[in-house]
């Protein structure tokens, strides 16, 4: 019998990592996107939660492309990976 050692997102508890750096990594992403959620939906009033929810989520996973088109090299958001 095999023991198998995986790793638990603290707010996302259904998903399962192997290895504790990338569930952590999952933890900052999923923190980062309810800020940026709760930011956004000051600023915008009529946003519901569910798309402030998947706005914050899409704007932390490409936090990388954000940070340079906040850099004055706005061109970096044509690396952006639309959903759907």
């Amino acid at each position: 019998m095999a023991v198998e050692v995986v790793y638990r997102s603290t707010r996302d508890p259904e998903q399962l990592f192997m290895d504790k750096a990338e569930a952590d990594r999952h933890d900052k992403m999923l923190e980062l996107a309810e800020t940026l959620r709760d930011v956004l939906q000051k600023a915008v009033p009529s946003l519901s939660e569910q798309q402030g929810e998947e706005l914050g989520i899409f704007m932390a996973k490409n936090r990388a492309v954000f940070a340079k088109a906040f850099k004055n090299q706005a061109e970096a958001l044509n690396e952006l990976e639309m959903p759907g």
